[in-house]
């Protein structure tokens, strides 16, 4: 199957990959959208930094017991987006995402901003009448708009609320005004913790698609300094890793998977990139058999 992608330049392979999409299930794609930051911008040289700092981890995973040689994933490279275009990142984002999963593969996307969601998440709806939406994230994400910016990395989850069809569960979260608390589905809001309610909420979901979206301020900025939004008294990185064991029997459910906002410039000795390189390999291990 010939599958055609929107334009890709690609600075380097994540390790272990190689670039034939078409004898692929998982695809690495970057995502660099960076257009709506509040605080930090930078997070557009995510993907090039996760992919150059991957080389220092091994391939073999003793958490999951398996390595990536064994794996049939490529990396696509890095969409070709226009800056401060938005809309038209967006579209592109949300065309690649399409391509991929109507050809029987998994996406593993690496921002850019978190608006990347968003893209990916409409472009899966094209082709599962429903979705679960696994969103991780320091920050609830629930605003109608922020800065008078209706589409804005801070309002991710409450426009994915709005998509028919969705089902949003958020985990992690210790930031949020008042106005976004409103905005709360029920018992699908689990703050500051991750992997107990995870843990509770997985045996709920079996049989439906599920999209894993994680924003690396989830964890404290003293294990991930080089995030575009850090906020202090977050989890820790181990225990961000320690949800992959959990997901890995739902593999067959994962439609798409996507890592946003670390931020390269503000990323003291790459700590924040070597945790997000180790983050996709953990996830390429879970969901790819």
């Amino acid at each position: 199957m010939d599958i055609k992608l929107p334009l890709c330049e690609n600075p380097g392979l994540f390790m272990a990959a190689d670039d034939k999409l078409d004898a692929a299930r998982g695809v690495i794609l970057g995502a660099p959208l960076d257009d709506t930051g509040s605080f930090r911008t930078g997070s557009r040289f995510a993907p090039a930094a996760v992919r150059r700092v991957s080389r220092a981890l091994e391939e073999y995973s003793i958490t999951l017991d398996r390595s990536l040689e064994q794996l049939p994933f490529a990396d696509a490279g890095d969409l070709l987006l226009a800056p401060g275009d938005t809309q038209a990142s967006k579209q592109t984002i949300a065309r690649a995402t399409s391509a991929l999963v109507g050809a029987g593969k998994i996406p593993f996307i690496m921002g850019g901003e978190h608006t990347v969601t968003l893209a990916a998440v409409e472009a899966c709806l094209e082709h599962r009448d429903t979705l679960t939406v696994l969103y991780i994230d320091a920050h609830a994400d629930l605003r109608p708009s922020y800065m008078d910016i209706s589409l804005s990395h801070a309002s991710v989850a409450y426009h994915l609320q709005c998509l028919p069809g969705i089902t949003l569960y958020e985990f992690g979260v210790r930031s949020a005004d008042r106005e976004e608390l409103s905005h709360i589905c029920g018992d699908h809001f689990f703050p500051f913790t991750l992997y107990e309610p995870l843990k509770k909420v997985l045996p709920l979901l079996a049989g439906q698609p599920l999209y894993i979206s994680i924003d690396m301020d989830v964890v404290d900025p003293a294990f991930a300094p080089g995030v575009s939004a850090p906020d202090p008294g977050g989890i820790t990185s181990g225990e961000l890793l320690q949800i992959f064991p959990l997901l890995e029997p739902y593999w067959e459910q994962v439609v798409a998977f996507d890592l946003v906002e670390i931020c390269p410039p503000h990323d003291s000795a790459e700590i924040t990139a070597l945790l997000g390189a180790k983050v996709i390999r953990e996830s390429l291990l879970a969901f790819l058999k």
